[in-house]
């Protein structure tokens, strides 16, 4: 356990410069006085820590001074293979730097490790985009990168939904691969960083100069913070539905696991047949009374009464057209 720690220590001073004992500690979730005892360790190993006195202060290591990956565990070196996915690196421009990394990687580690991880490339396949649609083509994609890593101006015609495109100088701070499709994070005018979808863009132009990213813009948290908004956004309305017993399996794989299990903690008892009232989120009528009809005899819809009617009228034309009649 120890161990682990003091390599996570040392791996943390090499890829982020100086940090404070109080820095190291949260990161590393021990106590400060931990860090110290860690860092003396380190320092009695022959490992090159220094401290910095003073309120700019910290510890960091010899300039120039690297660990090597012989620390690395099976597991750790097998996962490195899974991080790294094909298509988005040769979306990017990266296939070749990405392969000539993972041959580096391999040369590198010892041959127990070297052994999990060519397993874990020979048989594990990470496929981004989802069934039934290819990923997105964003011929821009190159430009795009370029801006974000070189920290340069953007100029951007973007197809917006709605009637018209618009321009846009933007300042992108990330790229997001959200299934199969890249999202642009960008600062674009007034107001914080917002998202644009790459395969939008009909037009782009990168633009001489920098601009200065902010140092705290977190792009993980702020698309975990996106995503959530999102998802409220785009529920606005909701059904109450009855549930046949043991639809709860097609209905999570029509709505979502979240939203049903969701849905099933809040609601009721069943009734005398095994029936359950839910409380159902919905985007709109249409939508809901599409992902609905998939469940067929399953749910009935109790409201709201446009929604119900639109099933009905579904039900009754379904049974003409197949020559269906009840006495």
């Amino acid at each position: 356990m120890r161990a682990s720690r003091l390599l996570s220590l040392l791996l943390l001073l090499q890829t982020r410069g100086r940090m404070t004992a109080t820095e190291l500690a949260g990161e590393l979730e021990v106590s400060v006085r931990t860090v110290y005892r860690d860092v003396e360790a380190l320092s009695s190993a022959g490992v090159p820590v220094y401290a910095d006195r003073g309120p700019a202060g910290g510890y960091r290591l010899l300039d120039g001074y690297r660990t090597r990956l012989n620390g690395l565990t099976a597991e750790e070196a097998s996962s490195l293979f899974l991080a790294g996915l094909p298509g988005p690196a040769a979306e990017l421009g990266l296939a070749e730097l990405a392969a000539n990394a993972e041959l580096k990687v391999l040369a590198a580690l010892p041959p127990e490790p070297r052994s999990h991880a060519t397993r874990m490339r020979e048989r594990f396949h990470l496929d981004a985009p989802g069934w039934y649609r290819d990923a997105d083509d964003a011929p821009f994609l190159g430009e795009v990168a370029e801006a974000v890593w070189e920290q340069r101006p953007l100029r951007m015609t973007y197809r917006r939904w709605g009637p018209r495109d618009v321009e846009r100088l933007a300042h992108p701070y990330g790229l997001v691969l959200k299934g199969g499709a890249w999202y642009m994070v960008a600062a674009a005018g007034e107001g914080g960083p917002r998202t644009y979808r790459v395969s939008r863009i009909i037009t782009a132009e990168l633009l001489d100069g920098r601009f200065e990213r902010p140092a705290d813009f977190d792009l993980a948290g702020f698309w975990k913070r996106y995503a959530a908004e999102f998802r409220e956004r785009m529920h606005t309305g909701e059904a109450l539905v009855r549930m046949a017993p043991g639809a709860e399996g097609l209905l999570r794989y029509t709505m979502g696991a979240e939203i049903v299990d969701a849905a099933l903690a809040a609601a009721g008892p069943p009734d005398e047949d095994g029936w359950v009232v839910l409380r159902l989120p919905t985007e709109s009528t249409r939508h809901a009374h599409w992902l609905l009809l998939r469940l067929g005899a399953e749910v009935e819809v109790l409201e709201p009464p446009e929604l119900r009617e639109r099933m009905a009228a579904t039900a009754a034309g379904l049974a003409e057209l197949y020559g269906v009649r009840r006495d």
